[in-house]
């Protein structure tokens, strides 16, 4: 009788095994839409994001499927490739740049989009803590961030008189582009320096602007929050450094690619943190309920060999005050 039970249970496993197999449910695969002005353009900052997605338990091929649309520095086709996105009933879209996140919010209304870049004055949200809509993310952009740099370039070069300011018109929307300017001639008044407005809305018109500058002639440059500049960092530092100008930028990547000094947000950071919004989306949390995420803390990097360069001595208290020096 033994014999017979064992029989039944084994024709059973064979028949219904495969069935219970089938009834599993499969492991969900997020999707991902990546939309940035030049994905080319600073590599490290994607990889941040994608190792901390790897971190977090997301990764492509198994469980991750990302789908990347490059606009290659050209803005204006960011509205199709955003489109293109929404099309691909992707699950959250990353816009790491206030104008990408634009283009997406203005594709959809309902996807949640994290984007990294959000200034106060950009639209994208009802308020910071509180979004209110589809776009949440970090904000690594205030207009203090401005005046702070100034600073630190006064106290590099004291005897400084005249300050030349790189801008680029329309990289970050007209709100957010006053209160920059605005913010710019505040300090520059409160250090004693005359600011001379420089523009450049793309990497043709540099020749041209770093020719104004030493027609001027300036004694320093400032070069403002702008993704075209980061993407063209290195023939903005090159070009500072034929013209003998002593420079301050927005971010870290200028000084690792030869710049003089930065004062700003460690971006790679951003990135990483933008992960962890993702995350929270992907496991059901809504953007309007997930504050943007304001600077709180800025790091000073000095190239030593560059000041050298230059022939300049930066003074012992600023170099104590760097967060890290190349040297």
């Amino acid at each position: 009788m033994r014999l017979i039970e064992l029989a039944i249970v084994f024709v059973l496993n064979l028949t219904l095994g495969p069935l219970a197999l089938e009834a599993q449910p499969t492991a969900k695969i997020a999707r991902i839409g990546y939309l940035a002005i030049d994905q080319a353009a600073s590599p490290h900052l994607r990889e941040a994001f994608l190792q901390e997605l790897r971190d977090l338990g997301y990764i492509e091929g198994r469980n991750l499927v990302i789908e990347y649309r490059s606009a290659e520095g050209k803005s204006e086709q960011l509205p199709a490739l955003a489109a293109e996105l929404v099309a691909l009933k992707v699950d959250v879209i990353v816009a790491p740049s206030t104008v990408a996140a634009q283009a997406a919010k203005q594709a959809t209304r309902t996807l949640p989009i994290v984007s990294v870049a959000i200034p106060v004055t950009s639209g994208l949200v009802t308020s910071l803590a509180r979004p209110g809509g589809n776009v949440t993310g970090l904000s690594f952009f205030s207009p203090e961030l401005v005046g702070k740099c100034l600073e630190q370039l006064k106290l590099a070069v004291p005897a400084v008189s005249r300050v030349a300011a790189l801008w680029q018109p329309g990289g970050q929307g007209e709100p957010t582009e006053k209160d920059m300017l605005k913010a710019a001639e505040v300090a520059a008044r409160a250090l004693g320096v005359r600011l001379q407005f420089v523009e450049a809305r793309g990497p043709e018109n540099f020749e041209r602007a770093f020719s104004e500058m030493t027609r001027a002639p300036a004694g320093a440059l400032t070069v403002l929050p702008s993704n075209m500049f980061i993407s063209e960092r290195r023939r903005l530092v090159d070009l500072a450094a034929k013209n003998r100008l002593p420079a301050v930028y927005p971010w870290r990547e200028f000084v690792d690619a030869g710049g003089l000094m930065s004062y700003g947000l460690n971006v790679a950071d951003l990135f990483r943190r933008a992960a962890t919004y993702v995350d929270k989306i992907l496991k059901g949390a809504k953007p309007a309920d997930l504050p943007v995420e304001q600077p709180t803390k800025f790091e000073l990097v000095i190239n030593l060999k560059t000041a050298k360069i230059l022939g300049l001595t930066i003074p012992q208290p600023l170099q104590q005050r760097a967060d890290q020096m190349i040297e």
